[in-house]
């Protein structure tokens, strides 16, 4: 029998979380952009390869080894926040007509999609306080329990990241006829990057 309380709020919880502006998002955005929806594709699957990894490392309690061990998390921490950096500063230094920054090969979105995702430890500590707060205290989740939730999420960030490069190939196409709009996306994107690298740096 599954522990888990409230099915539908638990997955209407993961929607609004799949929303919520972030580098995965901008990483799928990016991969359409210069790969189409292929690459988009691709990028979710780096995503949901990533979040599977960090969801069953929440599960078998890496999170509270992190805790104890707050090197640890803050070794995590800082390579994540240099990778984001990194993406973000190649992307705002890019000049115009120099071609794309990342090359356009799917593994490369891929790889690209599953590093940021994976260096976010943020994201298992918020999976160890989450899983929680839709388990029945009276029922000893098992791991059927878990593989549900894992599931669920694995189906809905592909929907999501399916919705998502659709969305962002049509809006691709007229960029694409802009030189001046497409260098100034890009400096965004890079922009963005960089932010979100220096928000994970210097979080709590």
């Amino acid at each position: 029998m599954l522990a888990i309380t409230d099915y539908p709020a638990f997955a209407v919880a993961i929607i609004v979380f799949l929303a919520i502006p972030g580098p995965g998002n901008l990483a799928i955005l990016s991969s359409t952009a210069q790969g189409g929806v292929r690459g988009g594709l691709v990028s979710t699957l780096g995503i949901i390869a990533g979040d599977q990894i960090l969801l069953w490392g929440a599960v078998a309690g890496i999170a509270a080894l992190l805790k104890a061990y707050p090197a640890a998390f803050a070794a995590v921490q800082w390579a994540g926040a240099a990778y984001l950096a990194w993406l973000g500063l190649r992307l705002f230094l890019a000049k115009p007509g120099q071609g794309a920054v990342l090359k356009l090969k799917p593994h490369h979105f891929w790889r690209q999609s599953f590093l940021i995702t994976l260096l976010n430890p943020k994201a298992i500590v918020f999976y160890m306080a989450f899983f929680p707060l839709f388990i029945n205290p009276s029922h000893q989740p098992g791991l059927a329990t878990y593989a549900v939730m894992a599931l669920t999420i694995a189906a809905l960030t592909l929907a999501y990241g399916l919705i998502a490069t659709v969305l962002a190939q049509r809006l691709a196409e007229r960029v694409r006829a802009s030189a001046r709009l497409s260098g100034a996306l890009t400096k965004l994107a890079g922009t963005l990057l960089i932010g979100f690298g220096l928000k994970l740096a210097l979080s709590k």
